[in-house]
């Protein structure tokens, strides 16, 4: 079954409500690897119950459609299809318990060709569930590498600015534990190519990969460390483009390219020398609690 542009373009999502606690908000924390260092009492707040701390991409793990794609009245091979890029902007502070509404749409449908996939984007509002007040606006770029040709479509999104060719002004290097895309796992994402080597090797890699959200999300941890952000609501927007598996246990190197309040960066396999993320630009935002 081919897409149909308008029956995916006109996609209504339910909204959802969805409740998070401060243990949550730990659980991600830890699965990006924060308190590795048990003396570094800077990344202990975001992983103990006293007035815990919240990275802003933990609303990457909340609220989302998933599976959604699946359902055959989409036309999207879903078995084919790929996260792309990621897009957040973050509007207020995340308090570290609460709950959340999301309200998903489809935004763009754009056709690259018959042998060239498909492009779709859906945007996710997400607000205070109990007060209205905005959070953040989430972009997800999916890529359907079975579904181009169907004749009709948007204009691609925007695309993110290339790396700089200049060498950084700042690397953090990020230690990944062997087991790290088990404990990312409990934030939701069951998918066993994470999880199960017979399931990753059917998906054509030799082990279980690691979330590209959690990379994400540990490049989210290596701009406010780098930054040296007081509050992690400093981060005013984060995107970047899935480029290449990353394994457990291996070193992510997050090259990073300042201009005043305007971030690039790339993010590496360090190891293999490989980028899996690249096209990265993050803005950071003033805040009343560090003037």
């Amino acid at each position: 079954m081919a897409i149909d542009y308008q029956n995916l373009r006109n996609w209504k999502f339910e909204d959802r409500v969805d409740r998070y606690s401060a243990r949550d908000c730990m659980i991600y924390a830890l699965g990006l690897g924060y308190g590795s260092d048990p003396a570094n009492e800077s990344e202990l707040r975001y992983v103990l119950e006293e007035e815990t701390a919240v990275v802003p991409t933990f609303l990457a793990t909340i609220g989302a459609p998933n599976g959604w794609a699946a359902d055959p009245a989409t036309g999207i091979d879903w078995l084919k299809i790929l996260h792309g890029e990621h897009r957040m902007t973050f509007h207020a502070a995340l308090a570290p318990a609460g709950a959340v509404r999301s309200q998903t749409r489809v935004t763009r449908v754009v056709d690259k060709g018959a042998d060239k996939g498909a492009l779709v984007v859906t945007v996710r509002d997400i607000s205070d569930a109990d007060s209205g007040a905005p959070l953040a606006t989430v972009e997800h770029v999916s890529f359907c590498r079975a579904d181009g040709g169907f004749g009709a479509g948007d204009a691609s999104p925007e695309a993110l600015p290339a790396t700089p060719a200049r060498a950084p002004d700042q690397v953090v290097l990020l230690a990944t534990l062997p087991q790290q895309a088990l404990l990312y796992r409990l934030n939701g994402d069951l998918n066993p190519v994470h999880a199960l080597p017979h399931m990753a090797r059917a998906a054509g890699f030799d082990r279980p990969i690691l979330h590209g959200l959690c990379t994400y999300g540990m490049a989210a941890r290596a701009l406010l460390q780098a930054c040296g952000c007081a509050v992690p609501h400093r981060l005013g927007a984060i995107a970047a483009r899935f480029s290449a598996p990353f394994f457990p246990g291996e070193t992510l190197r997050v090259e990073i390219w300042r201009d005043g309040d305007s971030l690039q960066f790339r993010a590496l396999a360090d190891e293999r020398g490989t980028v899996v993320l690249s096209n990265g630009v993050a803005r950071l935002a003033y805040c009343a609690s560090e003037r």
